[in-house]
């Protein structure tokens, strides 16, 4: 292997124009990638990790520019470089991992034709040989019966099949160097444990260099050897991945391991010990959840016979990837549908036997994964946060903006912020916006659907945080939906573990964690992220008490 980088930015410095003036996105950034070996950017939202694999590819926006620094492929200079040549370079020299399979993939595009896109536009000419290259494209990246799968559309490939797609098309041409952008921040942990460790076997068998883009400091330390963190569009710090894990130089790396909840050992809050003689606020017995799909409605069970209790002021998760039941269990209980058979009961109230659910809105709020799609883009926030009391009839204009201003700073928002827009917030404040909004009608049970796995873990880290002090302050209960095992542990007392809509495994997080019962439970605790580091992990620096 060559002592020489593959990749090399140096001093890098992107500008964007704006109606402000010129912006820095990144600022004074350098790099190596060696052939063969992973670097890792890390950085939330806004950091520039995203912008520094853009400018590599030549792909930044048109207000865009490089007024300083180098990126040297090689002996080739990037910065520079005319769009015609970028397109030379793009697929056969760099190849791209883009972050979502659903938008990046052509629906009206079979498999085989977007992963032999690319040899088509770089000269390939014979249909038989692209054929044979996308079959031998797709066994590489272990997808069953390629021939088939060649000839079917994304819809009909699952998310982790989708992705190993877009790996296939991105190494069609055996490209030096990959970027993966974000690769599986869309996809469940064991599909994403499956889709990095066939990126880093197809490194090592290939040589080829990786440039890893991720927002999760957890899944670079399993991934990568070489780490830049970023902030503001600058490095904080850079080095071998095991050494900046291991003693962090930099106050913000120190946050990112303190908030990532895979690899902190700290609990957002202290468990309630459930011995099974509380009064539970929730009951749910032989929940059965069935529907039709397909021309000629073939039944299937979303949900088959779940049962589970949650004493008031506790916390109960549901966990599972993609298609376990564990949405449409929350759903029901926040009393959106009706299952097809069993009991819901919500403080002595049985949830399925309702004629109408508004007045059970009272009980009982839902909040959901996205909470831009979730609030009205021609509302203010002060409306937003006030619309559950005007649906009720409660107070006045006066009061009821009153009210919204006290919830805002009840989720650690100012009263001022009720003026904006939703979409002058950032992801982390709209939750926060969401939450008061659920809150405004002093509820005993919220649903939490995916409440915080759209966002940064330092954001997520403080919503949990915040859910925790609300929970304490206000005796709410919990159903928390969740895909992540790691976050399970920090927040809740007790989970039900869901699998193609039946329950595996039920018990107390620290039992479950410690023993766990089931084999697929087992699966999901070992696609945590840092499992190769967790155990040599020096104690994480303790999270900020406050939520903002």
């Amino acid at each position: 292997m060559s002592a020489e980088p593959l990749l090399r930015i140096t001093d890098l410095r992107v500008q964007y124009e704006t109606d402000r003036g010129p912006v820095d996105a990144v600022a004074g950034v350098s790099l190596d990638v060696m052939a063969g070996t992973t670097t890792a950017i890390v950085g939330e939202s806004g950091s520039g990790k995203t912008t520094v694999a853009q400018t590599v590819m030549g792909l930044i926006a048109a207000n865009g520019r490089v007024p300083s620094g180098s990126i040297r492929l090689g002996d080739l200079e990037l910065v520079g470089l005319s769009d015609r040549r970028f397109r030379q370079i793009r697929g056969r020299r760099i190849g791209l991992i883009p972050q979502d399979p659903g938008n990046s993939l052509n629906p009206v595009k079979t498999i085989g034709a977007s992963v032999g896109e690319s040899l088509r536009i770089h000269g390939w000419r014979d249909g038989r040989k692209i054929a044979a290259r996308v079959h031998e494209l797709l066994e590489k990246v272990d997808i069953d019966d390629p021939e088939a799968r060649a000839r079917q559309y994304p819809h009909e490939l699952s998310g982790g099949m989708r992705q190993r797609v877009l790996i296939a098309a991105a190494l069609a041409l055996e490209p030096e160097l990959v970027i993966a952008d974000e690769p599986t921040s869309a996809l469940d942990v064991t599909v994403q444990r499956r889709v990095l460790e066939l990126i880093d076997r197809l490194r090592q068998d290939t040589g080829t260099g990786v440039l890893f883009i991720t927002h999760d400091l957890a899944v670079a330390a399993d991934h990568s050897e070489q780490l830049v963190v970023m902030r503001g569009g600058e490095v904080q710090e850079h080095g071998p991945t095991r050494e900046v894990i291991a003693a962090p130089t930099a106050e913000y790396t120190r946050a990112l391991l303190s908030d990532a909840p895979s690899l902190s050992t700290v609990v957002i809050r202290e468990r309630v010990r459930v011995s099974g003689a509380e009064s539970p606020l929730v009951v749910v017995e032989g929940l059965r959840q069935e529907y039709s799909r397909g021309r000629r409605r073939t039944p299937f069970l979303a949900v088959d016979g779940v049962s589970f209790t949650v004493p008031a002021g506790t916390t109960h998760a549901l966990v599972g990837e993609s298609g376990s039941g564990k949405t449409t269990t929350g759903r029901a209980i926040a009393g959106f549908g009706r299952p097809t058979a069993g009991s819901i009961r919500v403080d002595g109230v049985e949830v399925t036997a309702l004629r109408s659910a508004r007045a059970y809105r009272r009980t009982t709020q839902l909040v959901s994964q996205n909470p831009y799609g979730s609030l009205d883009p021609r509302q203010s926030v002060g409306e937003v946060v006030a619309e559950p009391l005007r649906n009720f009839g409660l107070g006045g204009a006066r009061e009821r903006a009153a009210c919204a201003a006290h919830h805002l700073e009840l989720v650690a928002l100012t009263p001022e912020m009720a003026t904006r827009s939703p979409a002058e917030l950032s992801g982390g404040q709209r939750q926060r916006v969401a939450i008061a909004r659920a809150l405004i009608l002093e509820p005993r049970l919220v649903v939490l659907d995916e409440a915080v796995s759209a966002l940064d873990v330092t954001v997520q880290a403080q919503i949990l945080r915040l859910l925790n002090r609300l929970q304490q302050e206000l005796g709410l209960t919990y159903i928390f939906i969740s895909h992540d095992l790691a976050v399970v542990r920090q927040l809740a007392d007790t989970v039900s573990v869901m699998r193609r809509g039946e329950q595996v495994e039920l018990g107390p997080v620290d039992r479950v964690f410690a023993d766990p019962q089931s084999e697929y439970t087992r699966q999901l605790i070992a696609a945590i992220p840092g499992a190769s580091l967790r155990s040599g992990l020096p104690a994480p620096h303790s999270p900020s008490k406050q939520e903002g």
